[in-house]
């Protein structure tokens, strides 16, 4: 990888450029600024592609961290460089130390850094995509993990529907338990009225049957 695989570099607060570095010059630092305002304010990582050359955005709480590569250099090494700036930017800049610093203030201190980040990006291009795979699994198996927590949690829900399913039914069947214990017992009583009702009338008869029998014996 040649020494112009990286060619410039930017941490931006919005649209104020903060710290910059180059070696080289060329319209390339007026087509990044172009570019710097016209990207959404959502954290996101962006790559605009131009004439052989690839502007890379690493864009996250309201700051902008880019690179010019030449497009032959692939995405991955860029967007590492970026995280490494970020990073180092983060860490000497971090809790607000920035958010108030007017435009290049910082070129002369983090100027160097972003030179020191480059040279480092170049020269172990191997080490960075070897890091670029690593993390692009790590976040794969993330998604897997997350996938898995969600078919656990749908399958949760499931149960928890057939268990209130299951309760319903039990209830329904004791309800119908105890309507049926309730016809047997009316039908019970049914019965019992029909048969004491038979039994009078057959005793009435076997009565009117032995009193007419006796009547007939007392008029003889």
């Amino acid at each position: 990888m040649g020494q112009q695989s990286l060619i410039y570099s930017f941490v931006a607060r919005g649209t104020v450029i903060l710290a910059e570095f180059t070696e080289f010059t060329g319209n390339f630092t007026a087509v990044a600024s172009q570019c710097l305002t016209k990207l959404p304010a959502t954290n996101n990582k962006f790559t605009y592609n131009c004439d052989g050359y690839t502007f890379n955005y690493l864009v996250e709480e309201g700051y902008t961290y880019c690179v010019v590569a030449v497009e032959s250099v692939g995405r991955q090494v860029p967007i590492a460089f970026l995280e490494r700036v970020k990073e180092d930017f983060n860490r000497r800049y971090g809790e607000g130390k920035a958010a108030t610093v007017p435009a290049n203030s910082l070129s002369r201190d983090f100027g160097s850094k972003l030179k020191e980040h480059m040279q480092y990006c170049v020269d172990h291009p191997e080490e960075i995509r070897r890091l670029a795979k690593v993390k692009a699994q790590v976040s794969e198996v993330q998604g897997v993990m997350m996938e898995n927590i969600e078919k656990v949690l749908d399958r949760g829900e499931k149960i928890e529907l057939l268990v209130d399913q299951t309760e319903n039914l039990q209830s329904q069947a004791q309800d119908f338990r105890q309507q049926g214990t309730k016809i047997l017992r009316k039908m019970w009583l049914q019965n019992m009225k029909i048969k004491l009702i038979v039994l009078g009338i057959i005793i009435a008869l076997i009565l009117i049957i032995i009193l007419s029998i006796c009547h007939g014996f007392k008029c003889k």
